[in-house]
């Protein structure tokens, strides 16, 4: 279980950005953490983390206080964290990124089970370096490969779907619907779509850096979708988020 206890977190020259934000995220399932735009989304999953300190306010994993510890010391206690843009390392293969992930060696079975889950052919991805030669889709897909493999207790996704395409949209949800069907792990997803937000157990909205609402898909979904629809395409959008954005 992860709890952050009343989390204040402001930028360098005092504009407050979270604002005293309390949550609970359970042992397991799909928590989505949407709201309007600008409003802290980004920020608190980067506190949760630890890639940013907040100035006020306490985090509690697993029953320890993990406030003071940065991203590397909270990944070896269970929390991953799979940035909006993957991070890319040139002379690295994507069996080698697979296996530091898991720690230690794939056979391959193992490595085709793993990136047969996010589409990929391991006969043809294995030993291409995880560099500028993959597309934005090819990398988030490795990305979430490598999340897989890993079996960490938490892991964040901070707005998964930026730059892919359809295609491969599809294989995140797969991939997210994966983990949820581990008790043993939980997943929070960072996102305003209503694909994602559809096949979440729990949604938080955070607006102007406070929880505006939180609960079950079925009670928090309903009042967050606007009645509007996208002129691009027939799916409703959430509310407060652009046109542009939910494309």
């Amino acid at each position: 279980m992860l709890e952050l206890k009343n989390i204040y977190w402001s930028t360098p020259d005092g504009r407050s950005v979270i604002r005293d934000v309390s949550l609970t995220i359970p042992d397991s399932g799909m928590t989505v953490i949407t709201g309007p735009n600008g409003g802290g989304k980004t920020t608190l999953a980067k506190i949760i983390a630890g890639i940013e300190t907040p100035q006020e306010g306490r985090i509690i994993f697993q029953g320890e206080d993990i406030t003071g510890l940065d991203v590397t010391e909270r990944a070896r206690k269970g929390i991953s964290y799979a940035f909006q843009q993957p991070v890319r390392f040139k002379g690295i293969t994507i069996r080698s990124l697979l296996e530091i992930a898991y720690g230690g060696k794939l056979d391959e079975s193992a490595l085709c089970a793993l990136l047969s889950k996010v589409g990929l052919c391991a006969k043809d991805y294995e030993d291409r370096e995880v560099n500028a030669s993959l597309s934005g889709g090819e990398i988030k897909r490795v990305e979430i490969a490598s999340v897989l493999a890993r079996r960490a207790k938490l892991t964040v996704f901070d707005e998964p779907e930026a730059g892919i395409d359809l295609w491969s949209f599809e294989g995140l949800i797969e991939a997210f619907q994966e983990i949820k069907k581990n008790p043993d792990r939980a997943e929070i997803i960072i996102s305003h779509q209503e694909r994602i937000l559809s096949v979440a157990d729990r949604i938080i909205v955070i607006e102007n850096g406070c929880v505006k609402s939180e609960g079950s898909r079925d009670e928090v979904l309903p009042t967050i979708i606007s009645s509007s629809h996208c002129p691009a395409c027939p799916k409703p959008v959430v509310k407060g988020v652009s046109h542009a954005e939910h494309n």
